[in-house]
């Protein structure tokens, strides 16, 4: 993914349910909540996708000056790279795990921008550090915040209520599964300790417990978003695909797999 080719990223907005919209990119997700006393996004991006995005927003009726928080999963470039611009156009508070403070503002050069091929030349300081347990409060949102270390540090998963024709779902993020970040070429470039290749695994037993109907994938392929969308468009007199059940708790397992494999390929 070259992040100096925003248009490679655009696509349509789509809504998951009730009042929770995707306007990101392809690669780059941000999600936005209309929460009945402003608007809350989660994740911004790439820096250079505000083009798509704003008009992603318009096109659902939505003004992007009415941002008034700004969530994020964790602190790497695809999913902090347009809050700079956005708190400087809006005013909009910032919240992010309290061991990614220094990604995201500038002390550390761990955002991934790098490995991306770019640079992050747009810190912020956070208003709002998030820790393990807190329940943040926008409008008619509450979200429930559990520690989920790993690919950062500060990786939150969220937990939400959404409400749609009056039925009520629990909705579920993790916010950072990729194991690129853990793997030993990266650890020893920047001398990271090894903690996070531990921390990973108990996160995802520890999040199976959670009650998920709607899973919310931190970037498209996790939760097979493309292919829902199309669903969508042949069946659209049909059952919402992204309420299922099932598969919070499929992909925790696949990760998991995954994680062991990755992690038996590049020992310590």
């Amino acid at each position: 993914m070259n992040a100096l080719q925003p248009w490679s990223e655009d696509m349509p907005p789509f809504q998951l349910y009730g009042k929770l919209w995707h306007i990101g990119g392809k690669m780059s997700p941000s999600y936005l909540f209309d929460t009945g006393d402003g608007l809350l996004l989660l994740d911004t991006g790439f820096p250079k996708n505000g083009y798509f995005m704003f008009r992603n927003m318009h096109d659902l009726g939505y003004d992007p000056r009415d941002v008034r928080w700004i969530l994020h999963s964790h602190g790497h470039f695809d999913h902090i790279g347009m809050t700079r611009a956005l708190v400087e156009m809006t005013g909009a508070k910032t919240y992010i795990g309290a061991a990614d403070r220094d990604y995201v503002n500038g002390t550390l050069d761990l955002t991934w921008a790098r490995e991306l091929g770019s640079r992050y030349d747009e810190p912020f300081e956070p208003d709002v550090l998030i820790n393990d347990g807190d329940i943040l409060h926008f409008g008619n949102l509450a979200i429930r915040c559990v520690a989920a270390p790993g690919h950062t540090p500060g990786t939150m998963a969220f937990f939400f209520d959404l409400e749609e024709n009056g039925v009520v779902r629990r909705a579920g993020m993790h916010g950072g599964v990729g194991s690129n970040s853990m793997m030993m070429k990266f650890l020893r470039k920047y001398g990271l300790s090894t903690e996070c290749r531990r921390q990973f695994p108990a996160g995802l037993e520890k999040l199976k417990k959670e009650p998920v109907e709607i899973f919310v994938g931190n970037h498209l392929p996790n939760y097979h978003a493309e292919e829902k969308l199309r669903f969508r468009r042949e069946n659209p007199d049909g059952p919402n695909p992204f309420v299922d059940p099932g598969e919070w708790v499929r992909f925790l397992e696949e990760r998991a797999q995954k994680f062991r494999a990755d992690m038996a390929a590049d020992p310590e």
